[in-house]
């Protein structure tokens, strides 16, 4: 089953295409300082390492700006650069020759700034996020509204699509984020109605990785599952290089990404007689070395294991102290449980050597 996507204008960062029937892409972003090059390398090849697609980097002053060319010139993935409070920074990271800028209209110093920036932007060819968060609003919107409000984050957004359309500049996606799920949702699903522009999805500052991939994977899910958005970034506290595998995993999970390993394994019950927990963890860890899509089984016991499987790539099933292996559903061979993990293993490196060899 694939999920039919909303139809949205296509715009690039750098050679990564987002929106018009492009594949969700993925982001993150770096938590290095800035005017620290190599560290700042490391992390944004570690991170494209993980499949990010677009890293966006913290530009809190001139010196980080002026810092961009640097990173840009050794980056394997394209750079947003994030912008707050000053323009003159928006304007030196476009100097820099930056593939994107993320903006939030409501703090970098009002309407003409804005203007200023999109008019290099345009010469450039630099496309921009209007990023809107709950809590930046202008007072005004909030007095309207009586507080943050879907509606309220959503004229937010159009206020700043019209300085930008103002000035013939559709090179833009937009973001509306809150930490609250709901709201963001409904935030989200208003602003889809009434735009064509790329929608970048995010629940901000969701937490730790505990906490935050179930809001991210709730929030984010049910919106792509709906058809909507078209790159994402899971904000969590802590290494981002967590950030881009969860944000695969949902994708992967979703039908819109192949991406690595997947495992089945099912909950224990009563029938269970092997260590399920213990050998499901051990395949895990083992499977985190392989990079592509196969689909394996660990199942608690031989009554349906094999059967409830028989769409995965390969698979075992435990039983009293023995154990099944299995390529799609159908049983290959008896082995002691404590052989199941290594009986396992060398089916799946065959299976990746067969594909090899096609």
């Amino acid at each position: 089953m694939t999920f039919e996507r909303k139809k949205t204008r296509q715009i690039h960062i750098g050679p990564v295409a987002i929106g018009g029937g492009a594949p969700v892409s993925v982001q993150s972003m770096t938590n290095t300082k800035t005017t620290d090059t190599e560290a700042t390398l490391a992390q944004i090849r570690a991170l494209a390492a993980a499949g990010c697609d677009i890293v966006r980097l913290a530009v809190p002053d001139m010196d980080a700006a002026r810092n961009l060319g640097n990173i840009l010139k050794a980056s394997p993935v394209p750079l947003v650069a994030d912008i707050h409070f000053d323009y003159h920074l928006a304007l030196e990271a476009i100097r820099q020759g930056i593939h994107g800028l993320r903006l939030n209209p409501g703090n970098i110093g009002g309407e003409e700034k804005v203007r200023a920036v999109v008019k290099e932007a345009k010469a450039a060819g630099i496309p921009i996020r209007i990023g809107v968060n709950a809590g930046s609003l202008d007072k005004k919107l909030l007095a309207k509204y009586g507080g943050v409000t879907a509606e309220a984050l959503v004229e937010s957004a159009l206020e700043h699509v019209r300085i930008l359309e103002a000035q013939d500049f559709h090179d833009m996606k937009i973001s509306l984020k809150a930490h609250d799920v709901p709201l963001t949702l409904a935030a989200y699903r208003l602003m889809s109605e009434k735009v064509d522009y790329p929608l970048h999805l995010g629940i901000t500052e969701a937490g730790t990785a505990g906490t935050g991939v179930i809001k991210s994977a709730v929030g984010i899910g049910a919106l792509l599952a709906e058809g909507i958005g078209d790159t994402i970034r899971i904000s969590l506290t802590g290494d981002p290089v967590v950030e881009v595998k969860v944000a695969n995993e949902i994708l992967k999970s979703l039908g819109l990404k192949e991406y690595g390993p997947t495992l089945v394994a099912c909950p224990t019950c009563g029938r269970t007689s092997i260590d399920l927990p213990a050998i499901a963890a051990e395949v895990e860890k083992k499977l985190q070395s392989i990079t592509e899509p196969i689909e394996v089984a660990v199942m608690g016991c031989v009554v349906n294991g094999p059967g409830e499987a028989r769409t995965a790539d390969v698979g075992i099933a435990g039983g009293k102290g023995e154990g099944l292996v299995f390529r799609k559903g159908e049983i290959i061979r008896k082995v002691p449980e404590s052989a199941l993990v290594s009986e396992l293993f060398k089916e799946i490196d065959s299976i990746l050597e067969e594909r090899k060899a096609k």
